[in-house]
């Protein structure tokens, strides 16, 4: 079954316009091994060891939206939201890292730096969305940290729908279920709620800032997601020219 998040014309145009990123993402063979197990475990344990630094960030973020806003609902929701994107996911990533299958791919990791280390992508991100957070208006704040709500919210319900029956021994069984719940479900209503308000209320041209905040975040989503599933890192020899060899 189809779940709808939007709130309204103005947020229904919004997720029709990111269609097309949803859909890449979707498609996205770190996300189908995910659903059916097979994920190699560094990958997954790459993604949360990324994840966890994204969320300082992201917390960071919905701070400055909590600061900002002159509603004391909207700034209690976003406190709120900031506190639990610290706490509960430390929390599950604990418990998954704590997991026999994934010791070894967290103890590589480790000994590489790379658990430590934020990848381009993840910097981008978290950087991208600190600074509209602090220095853009408001809406053009929530715009940047609502796909994070949004698009992890359909990723959890598409997710489930393929994993199918999970087994009580999937590899990421807790992952995937944890994003596919009604707590989780209602602050992502919640947030795409307060996006409708904001573009309903804002100016053409800040109306135009908010739609593009949002869709570049999408794309960072995207890439988020890819470059994890890639081992990407800062190592440059990606960008020079290779020998060949006769």
């Amino acid at each position: 079954m189809t779940v709808t998040f939007t709130a309204g014309p103005l947020t229904t145009q919004l997720w029709d316009r990111v269609g097309p990123i949803v859909k890449q993402i979707e498609e996205l063979p770190f996300l189908a091994q995910l659903a059916d197990g097979s994920l190699d475990p560094k990958a997954f344990v790459n993604y949360i060891s990324q994840d966890s630094l994204y969320l300082n960030g992201y917390a960071k973020a919905m701070s400055f939206l909590a600061a900002k806003t002159v509603d004391r609902d909207e700034s209690r929701f976003w406190a709120g939201s900031a506190a639990e994107a610290i706490t509960v996911e430390e929390e599950m990533h604990a418990e998954l890292l704590a997991d026999a299958r994934l010791a070894s791919a967290l103890e590589e990791l480790t000994a590489e730096g790379s658990r430590f280390k934020a990848s381009p992508t993840t910097l981008g991100y978290v950087s991208f969305l600190v600074a509209n957070a602090a220095s853009r208006s408001y809406g053009e704040g929530v715009a940047s940290v609502l796909p994070c709500f949004w698009v992890y919210a359909h990723m959890g319900k598409v997710l489930v729908d393929r994993a199918g029956q999970m087994a009580d021994d999937h590899p990421y069984r807790t992952w995937v279920q944890t994003y596919d719940s009604p707590d989780f479900d209602e602050s992502t209503r919640h947030a795409v709620q307060i996006l409708e308000q904001e573009l309903a209320k804002a100016p053409s041209e800040e109306a135009a800032r908010m739609r593009a905040a949002f869709e570049q975040a999408c794309v960072y989503e995207l890439h988020f997601w890819a470059s994890a599933h890639a081992m990407q890192n800062w190592d440059v020899s990606v960008f020079l020219p290779q020998e060949v060899t006769v």
